[in-house]
């Protein structure tokens, strides 16, 4: 999946064409990868589980931006949290990278491949450190699984039972 793409497709659709493609990151001389095995979709101004349902603020600006930027945050005083933006610019959504092949949780992703603030709202790219590879695995609409997203009970019922945790 092309990172221009993520303007044309539907949050739900690029959660979808994330999995099976490679989070990469160069450290130094160093190339990690990790195939993306879970994420989390996050739409809109109505969605009540996103950061952006109560408007734009300096802390979820980026999830209104360019489509194809990190949206990377700090949360509960320790752990980073990475999401790819998607989406039209000024329309906020994104999506969570919650686990890979080798590491469930997000926060363990973000420790393990040193991800912090200083990628937020950069692009996805080979120039930045953290790009999205895509090896051509092919997964079957059946291998992907949805549940609810995790965290999330504050949104109230009709949100936080959204179906929108993806995985393989």
């Amino acid at each position: 999946m092309l990172i221009k793409n993520f303007r044309a497709k539907s949050t739900l659709a690029v959660a979808a064409g994330l999995l099976g493609k490679f989070l990469t990151r160069r450290i130094g001389q160093k190339k990690i990868s990790l195939m993306i095995a879970e994420v989390e979709a996050y739409d809109g101004f109505s969605d009540k589980a996103s950061h952006a349902s109560r408007g734009k603020t300096e802390r979820n600006k980026i999830m209104f931006g360019e489509a194809g930027n990190w949206y990377v945050y700090f949360t509960y005083g320790t752990h980073w949290m990475l999401n790819i933006v998607t989406g039209p610019k000024n329309y906020p959504a994104a999506v969570l990278i919650r686990g890979t092949d080798k590491i469930s949780g997000p926060a363990r992703i973000t420790k393990y491949l040193k991800i912090n603030g200083k990628f937020n709202g950069k692009p996805a790219n080979r120039k930045t450190g953290l790009w999205i590879e895509d090896r051509r695995i092919k997964i079957k609409p059946s291998e992907i699984k949805s549940a609810k997203r995790i965290g999330v009970d504050y949104a109230g019922s009709y949100w936080s039972r959204r179906k929108w945790r993806l995985y393989l």
